[in-house]
């Protein structure tokens, strides 16, 4: 109650302050128009001596400004304290219009005071300066009713939801740096994202178009080969990595000790291809190399197989391919033991089949349960067997791929520190159900290779990862950390993965891999993504208006920091140019603005010289190739 009456004196007083300001506006006319007031017969004496008394005590009326600034200053100090309704619809534009358009009538009309003896003129002052009026007044009345808190300016809550980022450049012999603009506190600032630590294993998510392998994964190839890594790629769209490795290997092939060498799979175009026994007997030292060969393959060929692995039908035809494939490793000491063999020899008649393999008691065991359906009678059940096997594998037969796969140009040890290599195996959307197996049995072979101790830094670059199957990709990036392997898998959704992979195999994937690049993804990848981020205390404010006042109250709540519908609306990335010094040690390397690279270029020492080299837009044939 005590309240209310404050308020309802505090609007008496400026209600009086408003009504000597009027009074004091109607003195002004009355004292500067006299006579056109004399000529109408609206002037009394005893105005006249109190205002004439009024202009000797305060010298109000000595010049025509001081009194309407008097009644300007009274106008603002009861506006000030006037309490209006607020009304969206209220804005500064309107107000400062309004404004204007007061201060012009109210002030600017002063020469026509000069012609006070024309009734003309003063008949033009007076409404015109009380149109002034009358605007400012409206324009003080605005000011009150302005909403000042205009919660719809950032409709999509970006101020909240932005955050400092690393503007630092942090960088090792083998981190990647990528450069970034993010928003923050109303503007862009310039970033980096450095991985220190690539040897943890990195995910790129987004959809087509996000810009994965632009901004990424380009940036992984580049960036290792500057620093020195032997490097293993799928290409999946052929031969678009290839060709940035090989160009970017041309350029900087003397970071290298040894120098690299460049091979590259390709069962389109054997022309432009390397050729590699992935069988080769050298590194097959038991049986369980040959199942796992045949396991890898076999998955590959029919992806369906992941999620239904210990069924009958799918370890039948896997055991049966691995026994072929160990008989061509201990046949002749493995002349012949070669992926193409292993799938003309399927293809005999299986009672030959049969009397070769278990001649040897090494597969007598492992053969025992067809022997058993052969000698049982169970021929349907024997041929659905061999069926599994055949039915897949014939489908690869091809004289490109036989080609590739019976030769010895290179060992598939990449990071031999002796010999390193930069390998490239390329895919064919067109045909990847058939190439992905074997690529699938050259990626196997791969892992077993490299994870070992004391070998060269290694980058493994997989670009579409769902379109192949990877067996034993998940040990190796939860192992090889210690060996120096950086893992980087491009794809475009985790539902993808999970897909191709199963949900098993999908999920410890995601679980284990330390760096995540995401441009745009949707639905449960988003949110998955959004919870990864975790949460912040979010600042709520909501605003209450009623007839008499409006009431303001801010609160906080935990949220999270990017939510699912931001990632989902990501647009595509965008790269900046950056200013570097590449003469300088890795570990001493700096990063400048243009003029500070200019003035220290000459205080530099020069770079190492290299080779001329020819840029190809392809990759170029055996012929042309000079590495």
């Amino acid at each position: 109650m005590q309240g209310e009456d404050d308020l309802r004196g505090l609007a008496k007083v400026m209600a009086f302050m408003r009504a000597i300001s009027i009074i004091i506006l109607l003195m002004h006319f009355y004292w500067f128009c006299y006579g056109f007031f004399l000529q109408q017969g609206w002037t009394l004496e005893i105005i006249n001596r109190i205002l004439t008394n009024f202009n000797r005590t305060a010298g109000l009326f000595k010049h025509p400004i001081y009194s309407k600034l008097f009644a300007l200053v009274l106008l603002a100090l009861s506006c000030l304290g006037t309490k209006g309704v607020k009304n969206e619809k209220i804005t500064w534009p309107k107000i400062y219009v309004i404004l204007t358009s007061g201060i012009v009538l109210f002030f600017l009309n002063t020469p026509l005071l000069k012609l006070s003896s024309s009734s003309t003129a003063i008949s033009i002052y007076i409404p015109t300066t009380s149109a002034g009026y009358i605007a400012l007044m409206v324009a003080g009345a605005w000011m009150s009713r302005l909403l000042r808190d205009n919660l719809m300016d950032d409709v999509f809550n970006n101020e909240n939801e932005s955050f400092q980022q690393e503007n630092r450049l942090i960088e090792n012999e083998y981190s990647v740096n990528l450069p970034t603009k993010f928003y923050y506190k109303g503007k862009w600032n310039k970033g980096w994202i450095s991985v220190v630590n690539p040897f943890r294993a990195s995910i790129v998510l987004g959809t087509p178009g996000s810009g994965k392998s632009y901004a990424i994964v380009n940036n992984y190839i580049k960036q290792h080969i500057e620093k020195g890594f032997s490097m293993y790629i799928y290409d999946f769209k052929f031969d678009d990595l290839s060709t940035i490795a090989y160009n970017h290997l041309l350029k900087h092939t003397y970071k290298y000790k040894i120098k690299p060498k460049f091979y590259v799979i390709n069962f389109d175009d054997p022309r432009r291809s390397h050729r590699c026994n992935p069988l080769n007997p050298d590194f097959m030292t038991d049986i369980s190399d040959a199942y796992e060969a045949a396991y890898t393959i076999m998955l590959n060929l029919n992806k369906s197989w992941i999620t239904k692995q210990g069924d009958f039908f799918v370890d039948s035809p896997i055991i049966l391919l691995a026994a072929i494939i160990w008989y061509l490793r201990i046949y002749e000491n493995g002349r012949y033991c070669t992926f193409p063999h292993a799938i003309e020899l399927l293809n005999k008649k299986y009672a030959d089949v049969f009397t070769i393999l278990t001649s040897y008691p090494e597969l007598e065991n492992y053969l025992s349960p067809f022997m058993d359906a052969w000698q049982g009678g169970a021929q349907d059940q024997l041929q659905g067997q061999i069926a599994s096997a055949k039915i897949p594998l014939s489908r690869m037969i091809s004289p490109q791929l036989y080609w590739v796969m019976t030769g010895d140009d290179f060992s598939l040890d990449i990071n031999n520190p002796k010999e390193p290599k930069i390998l490239c195996v390329g895919n064919n959307p067109d045909r990847q159900n058939i190439y992905s197996a074997a690529l699938g049995l050259y990626n196997s072979r791969i892992v077993k290779l490299i994870n070992k101790k004391g070998q060269l830094k290694c980058s493994i670059i997989i670009d579409e990862l769902p379109t192949i199957y990877f067996r034993g990709l998940d040990t190796l990036i939860a192992t090889a950390r210690s060996n120096k392997v950086a893992v980087c898998l491009g794809f475009q959704d985790f539902s993808q993965l999970t897909r191709d992979y199963g949900d098993k195999e999908s999920k410890v994937i995601q679980n284990t891999v330390g760096n995540i690049f995401s441009g745009q993804v949707v639905g449960e990848t988003a949110k998955s993504l959004s919870e990864r981020f975790g949460k912040v205390l979010q600042k709520r404010q909501s605003l209450t208006i009623n007839r008499n006042d409006k009431s303001t109250s801010i609160s906080t709540q935990l949220d999270s920091l990017i939510p699912a519908s931001k990632i989902s609306t990501l647009t595509q990335v965008c790269s900046w140019v950056r200013y570097r010094i590449t003469s300088m040690n890795v570990s001493s390397r700096k990063f400048f603005t243009l003029k500070s690279w200019w003035t220290m270029k000459r205080s530099l020492p020069k770079p190492k010289p290299t080779k001329r080299y020819r840029r190809y837009s392809r990759l170029p044939t055996k012929t042309e190739r000079i590495i």
